[in-house]
């Protein structure tokens, strides 16, 4: 891959003299466009460091009680916020429309305008009145007056038209008291329950963002006193990583305990669930951060670089703020809030639809593998889900059930003598795939997404991570029944290292790229693209 013309290679940059200040300080989009070149990169490193999968290395007692503590899922505040607000919006109108019905007023064009304005200046009124703001949900009586404000308002605009226009003659103006009443009691009874649940939530840190400090010393800890002492700070600092020996880096910064080495971070982050890594290292000291970068960024996780000691010239692309302390955004998580929430509706919407139209395919196929062959028709293996996570993948039996290898380590050649007849057919056609559809209900697959590859695949005695830099990158999302590498030829058999460096080059470029769009696009063209089984035995 080579590097945009008008930003010089990381290297290079790293290398050259400095020129005061400015020059050391640099602009952030450069910084972040040169680091993200550098982890685009395929190849090993100049230095020889990889990234790091994590496995195999032991967490400290310490980091496994606060690993265990942070196993369960964050919601998401845009989400919860405009959840809150899809809530509104049903309270609203349904009491809108009792009423009027109560009332005896006739359904027409007219009277569900009134009501789509009445949603409107609902949702403008409470956006004003900060009701949507997580400190605001939390509280119980103290939002009951923002949300009895806003609603009045609302009521008030309806009070102007009933005065200034004929609307009387259309909605009765006892509709429009019982609106008001109703839409009140059901707005704020809401609120009280919504905001015992959000109260619980942030208790249990589940409406935190979790972030985990790379980098110790006395750096980190005035990142830490400037996060704690902004208002309306959101983060949940977890834990400190940290090469350095305790005489460089403490083990105690600013209350927080240094947890473990970087190798030892990524195997916390796939035990944890994390939001944000805060790499808290001097930015001009690009080198080091590179080094960090290349064993961090195959982690689902936001990773920013602290900025709070250094000149920069900051744009809204490159960086980022949490109060008034600035941060240059170098990985952002793919697939968040409103997009995961879209593509697991997606997810279950057509895969719900594909069982009941594939049904009778996958019933002629359990028939047939049951006359071919003794044994069980489906077929159980342990492969890499999402952030490493070992998942049980289904399929159709397409093997002897005496010589199946659930363990994968003997690579599927053509013409091989393991496979049954009817094990070749479903093979080339990836019938064998089908079952599959039940694991995107369970929520271990999505419909589209990089292949989930067993956990002991290998090539040439090489495990794939072995062979190809940055592998474990392709577990920031959600492995898929069908891919971008697939549809691309990618599939069948692996016997070079070749064609493994390609499908995790697709799946990193569907990863870095993805939309609902492109996942219908990818599963539209994967039944033309099946036709294609050469290297599909």
């Amino acid at each position: 891959m080579t590097t945009d013309s008008t930003t010089p290679p990381l290297s290079q940059a790293a290398a050259a003299p400095l020129e005061g200040p400015a020059r050391a300080a640099d602009d952030a989009e450069s910084l972040r466009k040169r680091l993200a070149e550098e982890l685009r990169r395929s190849d090993t490193a100049a230095d020889g460091s990889r990234a790091s999968s994590g496995s195999g290395t032991a967490l400290s007692p310490a980091a496994e009680e606060i690993a265990r503590s942070l196993r369960s899922d964050g919601i998401s505040q845009p989400v919860l916020e405009g959840s809150v607000r899809l809530l509104d919006v049903i309270i609203v109108a349904a009491t809108g429309f009792a009423s009027l019905s109560f009332s005896g007023t006739p359904f027409t064009a007219l009277t569900f305008g009134a009501v789509a304005a009445a949603l409107f200046f609902t949702l403008a009124f409470f956006q004003g009145f900060d009701a949507y703001q997580v400190r605001v949900l939390r509280s119980g009586l103290a939002q009951t007056g923002r949300i009895a404000g806003g609603w009045t308002l609302v009521l008030a605009m309806f009070a102007i038209a009933f005065v200034t226009t004929d609307l009387p003659r259309h909605i009765a103006p006892q509709a429009a008291g019982l609106w008001y009443a109703s839409g009140l009691f059901g707005l704020v009874v809401s609120r009280l329950i919504l905001s015992r649940l959000v109260s619980s939530w942030i208790r249990s840190g589940r409406l935190e963002r979790r972030a985990v400090i790379v980098g110790g010393g006395q750096a980190a800890a005035d990142l830490i006193h400037e996060l704690e002492s902004q208002s309306g700070n959101d983060i949940r600092i977890c834990g400190i990583f940290d090469d350095r020996a305790n005489d460089r880096s403490p083990e105690v910064v600013a209350g927080y305990p240094k947890l473990g080495n970087i190798d030892a971070l990524v195997e916390f982050g796939r035990r944890a669930r994390i939001d944000m890594l805060i790499v808290c290292i001097p930015l001009r000291a690009e080198k080091r951060v590179l080094e960090l970068l290349r064993k961090l960024w195959v982690l689902p996780i936001d990773i920013r670089l602290s900025a709070h000691t250094d000149k920069m010239r900051f744009r809204n692309r490159a960086s980022s703020f949490i109060g008034a302390v600035p941060f240059v955004d170098v990985v952002e998580k793919p697939i968040t809030d409103w997009d995961m929430v879209a593509k697991r509706v997606f997810d279950v919407v057509v895969a719900s639809l594909a069982i009941i139209a594939l049904s009778p395919v996958m019933l002629a196929t359990a028939i047939a593998i049951k006359l071919d062959s003794r044994g069980p028709v489906l077929f159980r293996q342990k492969r890499y889900g999402f952030n490493n996570e070992i998942i049980d993948v289904l399929k159709f039996r397409s093997m002897f059930h005496d010589m199946a290898d659930p363990a994968a380590k003997k690579v599927v050649t053509k013409g091989d003598p393991r496979v049954t007849k009817v094990g070749r057919f479903i093979r080339r056609s990836s019938i064998d795939e089908l079952p599959q559809l039940f694991n995107v209900l369970a929520g271990t697959l999505s419909l589209v997404g990089p292949r989930p590859h067993a956990v002991n695949a290998h090539t040439n005695d090489q495990t794939w991570d072995e062979v190809v830099y940055g592998y474990f990158a392709r577990h920031k999302v959600k492995p898929g029944v069908t891919g971008w590498a697939q549809i691309n030829g990618w599939r069948g058999e692996v016997d070079t290292p070749e064609k493994i460096q390609k499908r995790v080059e697709f799946d990193l470029y569907y990863i870095e790229n993805w939309s609902i769009f492109f996942d219908i696009k990818i599963l539209a063209l994967t039944p033309i693209r099946l036709l294609n089984t050469e290297n599909a035995y």
